[in-house]
């Protein structure tokens, strides 16, 4: 099994790149994760409380039970991602996504690359690097469209956790990646380059590129 992880800043096409991957490789052959299915769930704090929380600081992630998916997955057992719920900032009490194991995986996250555990099972590490004002014009829009924020909430947001988590953990954690995609969908070539990679990888069984994920 090869394991991609593919991080980057908030807005950088990060799912972008991990869709148009899986679309020229085959989706029958990819199982594909989000680390934002595992935020951490918070039911003994109240709604205003999960919603003061720091959603772009690493440990705000369940990593242990991330890590504890991938390594099932790696072992051919199926899982059961959890689902977050990012208008009640809560994971879903009935809702989960099931998670197959194919011979390839892509995890997407912002600190994918961040947690020195989760680094260590990913085979090819990718990092999404994409110029600032365009990441935010793009989150601007997700969180109004799909998150149902106000301007107001994702500019304090903006200026109180993204933009420094950022600064301190994400960018960062550009050095451990083996591919540097800058501008993220728009790069076709980068795409294409990390798709040729990832066949040749698996042809040569696992010796193309990374500094070799724990077996």
């Amino acid at each position: 099994m090869l394991i991609i992880g593919i991080a980057g800043g908030t807005g950088s096409g990060k799912t972008t790149v991990a869709r148009s991957v899986i679309e020229q490789l085959g989706t029958s052959e990819v199982t594909f994760i989000s680390q934002d299915n595992y935020y951490k769930d918070h039911p003994h704090l109240s709604f205003s409380e999960r919603e003061a929380l720091n959603y772009d600081h690493p440990l705000v992630f369940d990593n242990e039970l991330l890590i504890a998916d991938l390594k099932r997955l790696r072992d051919g057992l199926a899982v059961q991602a959890p689902v977050y719920d990012f208008a009640a900032h809560a994971r879903s009490k009935t809702e989960t996504v099931g998670l197959q194991p194919n011979p390839i995986i892509i995890l997407e996250g912002l600190h994918v690359l961040s947690d020195e555990n989760l680094r260590a099972l990913l085979n090819i590490k990718v990092f999404v690097d994409t110029d600032p004002d365009v990441r935010i014009l793009r989150r601007v829009l997700r969180d109004i469209e799909e998150r149902g924020r106000t301007i107001q909430s994702i500019h304090h947001q903006y200026l109180t956790s993204v933009k420094p988590m950022h600064e301190a953990f994400i960018e960062p954690s550009k050095k451990y990646a083996d591919i540097i995609i800058p501008e993220g969908g728009e790069n076709q070539i980068g795409i294409e380059l990390l798709t040729t990679l990832t066949e040749k990888y698996l042809k040569n069984g696992g010796t193309a590129a990374g500094d070799g994920a724990e077996k």
